[in-house]
């Protein structure tokens, strides 16, 4: 069976509004022509499933449950059952709302790394008004990490960028407290120099799917490093992708998401603030709920966990059906156009 026939396993006990919402997510994509497969009890607890298939799981792990400690002891749970669907070819890709560190431990234990790869990291795709996503690597998966690593990151995630958006030659950046070479610490300098030197960057690629590429077009196939970005750089589209370590990725991603709520209640707060506000904002609403539509983050479903030997795709705990339906369609077209073998080829040592 060609693995785009394959189901997405989902995690139906994964996430804050599990099961209820994660099934009616499953439900839509179905009847969008997305193949699902649920992954969690079949005691009955899960309610109506409009008919899908549901692999046994007899666990749960929670979100507040110590990641390596639960995937270690909770051998039959709904996460280790979905990332093992995908391993044994039951499955094109696991999707899962629930706990994070759980779902990465789950997907590195069952399905193993690629060949090569030092660490995992995880690709959040940022949200661009008026464009493409920034897809920001690391977003959460590795605390502290090594120069090298950070190489890959950008290797895996400029592979990512280009199968996902179709952008041959993705701009890199690094993420930093200064545009200049000389600022950062000292992981963000050592890697500056490595990126700057072409580490990772250059080499023939597998081109399957990209069309019309001859000659030295086809070694131009990588990613042009344009140097340090700042925090306030993220959301412009400046880079396509922007490389940092797993603790600051994760502080930033979490900085912008507090950013926008608190804008959003401030501007709630004004336009109902009087009679004559509420009627400026019956005028206003449409063309503000039209602009802020790029910033919705349930638009992207989720990040992918790059690095690992099959798809896994992380959704935001809060996720509803519409992020379930994006992070299963996301999980399903990644997997058919091949991003894992992608993936292999971009950290690949040059023969």
């Amino acid at each position: 069976m060609a693995i785009a026939d394959l189901p997405v396993a989902l995690d139906a006990m994964g996430g804050d509004r599990a099961p209820d919402e994660i099934i009616a997510g499953a439900l839509d994509a179905v009847a969008a022509g997305l193949p699902v497969v649920l992954v969690g009890p079949v005691d009955g607890s899960l309610g109506d499933v409009g008919g899908l298939e549901i692999l046994p799981a007899s666990e749960v792990i929670t979100m507040k449950e110590d990641p390596a400690k639960a995937v270690r002891t909770k051998k039959d749970s709904s996460l280790l059952r979905a990332a093992e669907a995908v391993r044994d070819g039951r499955a094109s890709a696991m999707v899962s709302a629930g706990n994070t560190g759980a779902a990465m431990a789950s997907a590195l234990f069952r399905m193993g790394r690629l060949p090569g790869v030092a660490r995992p990291c995880i690709a959040t795709p940022l949200p661009v008004p008026g464009g493409s996503p920034t897809v920001m690597v690391d977003a959460g998966a590795n605390a502290d990490c090594q120069s090298d690593w950070l190489v890959q990151f950008a290797q895996m995630g400029a592979a990512f960028y280009r199968e996902r958006y179709g952008v041959l030659r993705p701009k890199v950046a690094l993420l930093s407290i200064g545009e200049e070479s000389s600022k950062g610490n000292v992981l963000v300098k050592e890697t500056y120099e490595r990126l700057a030197g072409g580490e990772g960057a250059g080499g023939p690629e597998r081109l399957e799917g990209l069309e019309g590429l001859e000659g030295p077009e086809r070694l131009a196939v990588g990613y042009e490093f344009i140097g340090n970005v700042e925090g306030r750089d993220l959301l412009t589209g400046e880079a396509d992708v922007v490389v940092t370590d797993g603790f600051t990725g994760n502080v930033a991603l979490k900085t912008l998401e507090g950013a926008l709520k608190t804008f959003m209640t401030l501007l709630g707060g004004v336009m109902s603030a009087s009679d004559e506000a509420k009627a400026a904002s019956e005028v206003l609403l449409p063309g503000l709920l039209e602009a802020a539509a790029p910033l919705d983050p349930e638009a992207t479903g989720g990040a992918m966990l790059l690095g690992v030997d099959g798809v896994c795709i992380i959704s935001h705990g809060s996720s509803s059906r519409r992020a379930i339906v994006n992070a299963i369609r996301a999980g399903h077209d990644l997997a058919a156009r091949g991003i894992v073998s992608k993936l292999a080829e971009a950290v690949r040592p040059p023969s």
